[in-house]
This record gives C-alpha cells, sequence and structure tokens, in this order.
C-alpha cells in the first residue's frame, strides 16, 4: 500500500489513485472502446473514431459526477448530524469552492457512472452513435477499466472493509488484508486507513471490487456477440453491479459514504437497489426481443 508512489521535481507528489485512475480510463475509453465498437458497434466503419470526442466527455462527465456526488452525501451528513457528523461537509458550507478540489479525493463511484452515462450519451448522440450500442460497448470497457481503477483504493486505504472476525483472520488475500503498523501509518499521513485500525485484519473490500469489476467486464465482452438487442449488455451489467455492490457493501468498514435508516444501508445500497430492480425488470420485459444489431430492425 503506496499512497505516495513517487514525487517529481519540485516536490510534486504522484498519487497512486489518481495513477490508477488515469491507467483504467486509458486502457478502458482508449484502448479497448474503439476495438469494441469497431466489432461490436453499430457503424463499425465509423463508430472507432468517433469514441474519442465521447471519451473526454465521458472522463468530465465521471469527474464531476464522482465528487459532486461526494459533496452531496456529505452535505446530507450535516444537514442530518451537524458538523460532528460531517467535518468535510461543514468545511464545504465555508469555503464551497473546495467542491472542485479534486486533487483532495473523496470520489463516489456512483456518481462517477451517473456523470459519465449522462455526459457520454449527450455526447454520443452529438457524434451520432448508437446510444444503446454505445452502452453495450462502454460499459464492458468501463468496468475493466474501473478494476485496474480500484487498486488505487487498496493502495490510498480507501473504501475498506469491516474488521474480520478472530476465526477468520487467517483466510489469505485478497479476502482479508492486514493494516499497515502505527509507525507506518503515522510515516505516510496520506494514507486513508484510520489509525485506530493499525494491525487489524480487515476484508479486501477494495480488491473485491476490483476483481468484481473485472468479471463483470468480461462478462460484458462474453455477451457482446450474443446479444440479442442493442442494450441488453447495459442492462445485463447494471443489474449484475447493482447487485454485487449491495453485497459488498456488507462488508464495507467505512461510514464516510454515509448510513441510513439506523445504519441498515449505506448510500451505495440505497442507489444499488433502483439500479438492479430498474435493469431486472427492463431486461424481464424485452425478453422476448430480437434486433439485427447491424441494420437495427427488429425481427421479432
Amino acid at each position: 500500500m503506496h499512497p505516495v508512489l513517487f514525487e517529481l521535481p519540485g516536490g510534486i507528489p504522484v498519487r497512486a489513485f489518481g495513477l490508477m485512475v488515469a491507467l483504467g480510463f486509458l486502457v478502458g475509453a482508449h484502448l479497448l472502446w474503439p476495438r469494441a465498437l469497431a466489432e461490436h458497434g453499430a457503424d463499425p466503419a465509423r463508430d472507432p473514431h468517433r469514441a474519442a470526442a465521447v471519451s473526454f466527455w465521458i472522463l468530465v462527465g465521471m469527474l464531476l459526477g464522482a465528487r459532486l456526488g461526494y459533496v452531496g452525501v456529505e452535505l446530507t451528513r450535516l444537514a442530518a448530524g451537524g458538523a460532528a457528523a460531517s467535518p468535510v461537509g461543514a468545511r464545504l458550507v465555508q469555503a464551497p469552492w473546495e467542491a472542485l478540489y479534486l486533487w483532495k479525493g473523496g470520489m463516489v463511484m456512483y456518481g462517477g457512472l451517473i456523470g459519465a452515462v449522462v455526459a457520454g450519451a449527450w455526447s454520443a448522440r452529438r457524434q451520432g452513435l448508437s446510444l444503446p450500442s454505445a452502452l453495450d460497448t462502454g460499459l464492458a470497457c468501463g468496468f475493466v477499466g474501473q478494476a485496474i481503477g480500484r487498486v488505487g483504493c487498496l493502495m490510498v486505504g480507501d473504501d475498506h472493509g469491516r474488521v474480520v472476525p478472530e476465526a477468520f483472520e487467517r483466510l489469505p488475500f485478497p479476502v482479508t488484508l492486514r493494516v499497515p503498523s502505527a509507525a507506518w501509518l503515522q510515516a505516510n499521513p496520506e494514507s486513508l486507513f484510520p489509525h485506530e485500525l493499525a494491525g487489524r485484519v480487515l476484508w479486501a473490500t477494495q480488491t473485491w471490487m476490483s476483481i468484481g469489476a473485472l468479471a463483470i467486464g468480461l462478462c460484458g465482452f462474453w455477451l457482446l456477440p450474443r446479444r440479442r438487442y442493442a442494450g441488453q449488455v447495459a442492462l445485463t451489467l447494471g443489474l449484475v453491479y447493482g447487485l454485487g455492490r449491495f453485497a459488498i457493501e456488507v462488508f464495507r468498514g467505512d461510514e464516510v459514504r454515509g448510513l441510513w435508516f439506523g445504519g441498515a444501508l449505506s448510500t451505495s445500497q440505497l442507489l444499488s437497489i433502483p439500479l438492479a430492480v430498474g435493469c431486472g425488470a427492463l431486461l424481464f420485459a424485452s425478453r422476448a426481443r430480437r434486433e439485427d444489431l447491424r441494420r437495427g430492425e427488429v425481427r421479432a
């Protein structure tokens, strides 16, 4: 776990989280997506050349959505419990311009997903991309990119799991992980592991989310040549992600994203429910749908 990988001349830190998110975006948006569009896009000849322009807006939407989602959660916690419940929210009220300080950390994945989809859909329409087909290929590539970006969460100590019961402490990584010592945490103030967790064994939820995102992305690539209609892959991946994220949240130990109904549900679980239900309902309603994906003509 290395929150800061190295420093550039002038003492500029290169943080692991930012580097892994950037690497994940480059792999998903610039390496995989044009190839997926060339093979599975509605217009394989022209769609790959349109991808770069859309990817820019996906990046903008992802960063702003993730950050604004975090700000929204903190302000909600502030309104519900005051400054003691959200010191970050109290600071944002006093200095609202800090909401745009992306380099200070604080991102919500669901906010990033919503922002990326909204901005990407707007740009895709302007570029002439078929939106359902772009979502199918884009989400498959995006989840592979997320798998890489989530490694940054592990390296910085974010999104960590709960303390593991003593009976399961000997389970190996990537099921569990041991928080570094108090001396290490003191020497690495960029780490987001709370100091009271020094030396404790936690559920390795960061790694679970990385592995889960990779599995979802690979599932998407397997489904692309087998889909019966444009949009089927996106709905399937949304359903699987919603269910998986809801389950992983049970083992999460960082409550910074907010807990609701007396701690029964996290913010991410509240968002996972409508995502999974909505995607599942649309998949069921479209179970008899068939399309000629090259011409977009409905066959049955």
